[in-house]
């Protein structure tokens, strides 16, 4: 009998490898990404307190259960052009990463949108812990919205083309629910042209892209990201920049977890498992605006032989 239980738990281990431990830490927005073998999360906060919105920091883990902290990345008082604005007020969320050429990017929100534009920033490090230096001016600037028309500067997103090598700037959300995407310069820190794209379906914000076996996947939040129509949907395309064929919603809100969303797509190195790093408010306390902070949690992510994603099912 113990021979037989130490069997199914050890093939539950291996088939369902995210049930380590959910939720991992408190945070939101998380983009992560494997370095070597260990998965990195980059979010907005983190653990140890509220949400911290005058600095970024990063966390990492080998076995998705004990997670290290990588120290402060970047703070706002090192960034000089963040009040040219002259708002009253500033906040740091949605920080994206990427790397290329031996040095790392990171890219972040700048706001509240009103009463001026959001402004979306990229800073340059030799390593992913940093310390990361500004590039010394905002990357983008949006346009005020008014009456659901006009362009939130928020939400970055990174991606360098697999196929061609170009880089790939997805940002907006929100407010105006538009989504635009940019060709970046070859140093990562500049924009060479916009590339005109369409707003799928569903889309609200937190836009992330990932390509798998010739497929692009554009996934992206829908709803209020304080409520329980927050989820995650996505579209498909036979290039980074559409056009795209929307596939429905894969993450939504179940009976103990609400509003998941603004996440990121990985591969573990040593599994070649998808896994779906993302966040969600647990069992909040009444209806909506929820109140408290976000947790992140990880889940795998799995594919029908056409490509589809399969809905996601969210585990503790």
């Amino acid at each position: 009998m113990k021979r037989f239980l130490f069997a199914v738990a050890l093939l539950l281990a291996t088939v369902h490898p995210a049930l380590a431990r959910n939720p991992q830490f408190q945070g939101a927005d998380p983009h992560a990404m494997y370095i070597g073998k260990e998965l990195w999360v980059f979010p907005t906060g983190g653990p140890g307190g509220s949400w911290v919105a005058d600095r970024f920091g990063a966390f990492s883990s080998t076995d998705r259960k004990h997670w290290k902290s990588r120290g402060e990345l970047i703070r706002r008082d090192s960034i000089a052009w963040i009040g040219d604005d002259h708002a009253k007020e500033h906040f740091l969320w949605a920080p994206a990463v990427a790397t290329r050429g031996g040095k790392w990017y990171l890219y972040y929100s700048v706001g509240p949108q009103n009463p001026t534009p959001s402004r979306i920033g990229v800073a340059i490090a030799s390593r992913p812990e940093g310390p990361f230096i500004d590039s010394g001016k905002p990357l983008l600037t949006g346009e005020l919205v008014r009456d659901g028309r006009g362009f939130e500067a928020i939400d970055p997103m990174a991606f360098v083309d697999p196929r061609s090598g170009t880089a790939y700037l997805y940002a907006g959300g929100s407010a105006g629910a538009k989504l635009r995407v940019f060709e970046l310069t070859p140093n990562m820190i500049g924009i060479a042209r916009e590339v005109p794209v369409e707003t799928p379906p569903q889309f609200t914000e937190g836009a992330f892209m990932h390509e798998r076996n010739g497929i692009y996947y554009l996934s992206y939040s829908h709803g209020h990201w304080n409520g329980p129509d927050y989820s995650v949907h996505y579209a498909t395309a036979a290039s980074p920049i559409g056009p795209w064929t929307y596939r429905g919603v894969i993450l939504s809100s179940d009976q103990r977890h609400k509003g998941p969303g603004h996440h990121s797509f990985v591969r573990d190195p040593k599994t070649g498992q998808w896994l779906i790093v993302y966040h969600r408010w647990e069992k909040p306390v009444g209806g909506m605006p929820f109140r408290g902070e976000r947790q992140i949690a990880v889940d795998v992510l799995r594919y029908a032989r056409d490509g589809a994603i399969l809905p996601v099912q969210m585990t503790d």
